[in-house]
């Protein structure tokens, strides 16, 4: 036989087993493969850890995998630090994941080249991206510590190689908690300010952890999206950020950085001089050109004398024979002009326009006589048409008060006045409504009477049924 109090439910007997787990087996370090990864929208993040014989449930809650700088896989092999627990509503035997590090390669590491391969899938490395160097520079940003010693480098290389630019320093922390937000407020800040030709964004170096904040998607995407050339200047030339492959351009140091952006004043200077040089030997030789054009010139041109004498003498031929062909036209017009006279004469309108008048006269009284008889044929058809008018009228209106007269007669006969006058009479109610039975009226009521001269009111004192 059993003892009674040795009976558990089955929450109890899970519940004592979760203690039993909890404070029996400590905390311990597990090597696996990650396997059926699941991420439900509450953040938390479900999935088996197995070997090649078995299989154990994990989950790693979402407040674990603030300090997690990878990606987590399927098939991906694992070492973790998993408290063990039961999860008493299912029965489940499960371990608590605290700590999550890849085997083989560090957390960093594998979280750089996951970030690296994801952009670049992406085409956010592409050269077809790259914005050039701008030819003229004016004024460059700097994305630094106001405090470090990365600007007062730069500084320096500007001051010694082009001081005629101007250095705007956007001011941020580089390392440390929140220095992301920091430095891409920064860069959104000097990219939207419209006054910088190129923005070099840098730090001096630094381990991986110390470097991580150039690594960040939100910077890097950030930097991608600016329309200013972006010029990467982080650690020393060993040194590789995500942030150099995204950038337009990537110097080994601050101090190279300055050196790319900015041109040698001795440089410039000296080739100044030497631009001077040719500028004025190519000046001398185009003058000597000229020079010896204008004296091919100078010989071409005959002497003045000479050409006013030909041209006067050719003037004075060409005179001569204009007066002739003048004189040979006006006397060959003259001739035309009195031909054109005599026949004009022979062709005189005047006769025409008489005869004209005439026969205008003569077709005006025509017209007139036309326009008479017309008049009086239609003054004659109008006359007759009128009469036809009036007869008709006067035959309708007989016949319509003939038809009138008969209608008269029929309403008459019809009528409820000629029914009245006849001894008959009409009785109605105090509202109005004829009375046809004994049952339409009772005692003291008022009632009217309509006869065939006027109107008789009466009170009911008794009723009496047929």
């Amino acid at each position: 036989m059993f003892n009674v109090d040795e009976i558990y439910t089955i929450s109890s007997f899970l519940s004592l087993c979760n203690k039993t787990i909890e404070n029996k087996i400590p905390a311990c370090w597990l090597q696996g493969e990650i396997s059926n990864l699941a991420r439900p929208a509450s953040g938390h993040w479900y999935f088996s850890l197995k070997d090649n014989k078995t299989q154990v449930r994990c989950a790693l809650f979402r407040l674990n995998q603030r300090h997690i700088k990878f990606n987590p896989e399927n098939g991906m092999e694992v070492l973790v630090h998993a408290t063990p627990t039961l999860y008493e509503n299912r029965g489940d035997f499960q371990l608590i994941i605290q700590h999550i590090e890849p085997v083989g390669v560090g957390n960093l590491n594998l979280a750089f080249e996951q970030l690296k391969n994801k952009l670049a899938s992406e085409g956010l490395f592409d050269n077809s991206h790259k914005k050039p160097l701008p030819n003229t520079i004016n004024t460059i940003g700097v994305i630094s510590s106001s405090t470090g010693a990365v600007i007062q480098d730069i500084i320096k290389v500007l001051n010694k190689r082009y001081p005629f630019a101007k250095i705007l320093l956007f001011d941020s922390v580089v390392q440390g908690q929140g220095c992301v937000a920091k430095l891409t407020n920064a860069l959104n800040a000097a990219d939207q300010s419209g006054k910088c030709d190129v923005i070099i964004i840098a730090r001096g170096g630094g381990s991986l952890e110390d470097l991580w904040a150039f690594n960040e998607e939100v910077l890097v995407r950030a930097i991608f999206n600016t329309s200013t050339p972006i010029i990467s200047a982080i650690g020393h030339e060993t040194d590789t950020t995500i942030t150099d492959f995204v950038a337009d351009v990537r110097a080994p140091t601050p101090s190279a950085a300055a050196m790319l952006v900015a041109p040698d004043r001795l440089e410039l200077l000296a080739n100044t001089d030497k631009l001077y040089i040719l500028l004025y030997q190519s000046y001398q030789q185009v003058l000597y050109d000229y020079q010896s054009h204008l004296n091919q010139l100078k010989l071409s041109i005959p002497s003045p004398n000479r050409q006013i004498a030909f041209f006067s003498q050719k003037l004075d031929h060409a005179s001569i024979n204009l007066n002739i062909h003048a004189k040979s036209i006006l006397t060959l017009n003259n001739t035309k002009l009195n031909s054109l006279f005599a026949a004009l004469k022979q062709h005189s309108p005047i006769e025409t326009i008489k005869h004209a008048k005439v026969l205008n006269q003569v077709s005006f009284a025509q017209l007139k006589h036309q326009i008479k008889q017309i008049i009086n044929t239609n003054n004659n058809v109008l006359y007759l048409a009128n009469e036809k008018l009036q007869k008709a009228i006067t035959t309708l209106a007989d016949k319509h008060k003939t038809t009138l007269s008969i209608q008269a007669n029929s309403l008459h006969h019809l009528s409820p006045l000629n029914t009245l006058s006849r001894g008959f009479s009409i009785t109605t109610n105090a509202k109005n409504q004829v009375l046809s039975s004994t049952t339409d009226i009772k005692i003291n009521q008022t009632i009217t009477t309509q006869l065939a001269d006027g109107k008789l009111y009466s009170n009911i004192e008794k009723i009496e049924k047929n």
